[in-house]
């Protein structure tokens, strides 16, 4: 593991370009980016507005973002405590080994905490065994009572 210092920080306007590449980067290693419509716009609009409906954890090293944790709330369920939901997590690929993921889910469970949340949820990629082992090190399991659904709305 390398030790380049890294500082994790809430995103700001001048971090939108890069939070969208490392977005962009995730959607092309999940198969997805032809689909991708994501812009700096939309960033800005909808994680920078009066009325965030995200928000963004950035990993900082030697000047350059090389991590994000974009994360989202569910206000409350049956315990009314919030749930946050990590929407994508992603390292670009010349910062990993320096324990980038680490810190950045580091942050979000000190957020998630100092909220009141309950748990904090996420999905992985069937295939995605390395991210498995990681967020199994980080002491997090997969949900064994409930699977994932979805409903696609055609437009």
């Amino acid at each position: 593991m390398r030790k380049t210092p890294v500082t994790i920080r809430p995103f700001e306007r001048q971090d939108v370009g890069a939070v969208l590449v490392l977005m962009r980067a995730l959607a092309v290693f999940e198969g997805y980016d032809d689909r991708f419509r994501v812009t700096e716009a939309d960033i800005v609009e909808h994680g920078l507005g009066p009325s965030p409906r995200f928000g963004v954890f950035v990993a900082e090293a030697e000047g350059a973002v090389v991590g994000i944790a974009v994360h989202y709330l569910i206000p409350w369920t049956y315990d009314l405590k919030p749930v946050v939901v990590l929407k994508e997590l992603y390292v670009a690929e010349p910062a990993r080994g320096m324990a980038v993921g680490h810190a950045l889910v580091e942050r979000l469970r000190k957020y998630a905490s100092g909220i009141g949340a309950s748990t904090i949820k996420w999905t992985v990629l069937r295939s995605n065994t390395p991210a498995k082992a990681f967020y199994r090190a980080l002491g997090g399991r997969p949900d064994e009572i409930w699977e994932m659904w979805h409903l696609d709305i055609a437009e």
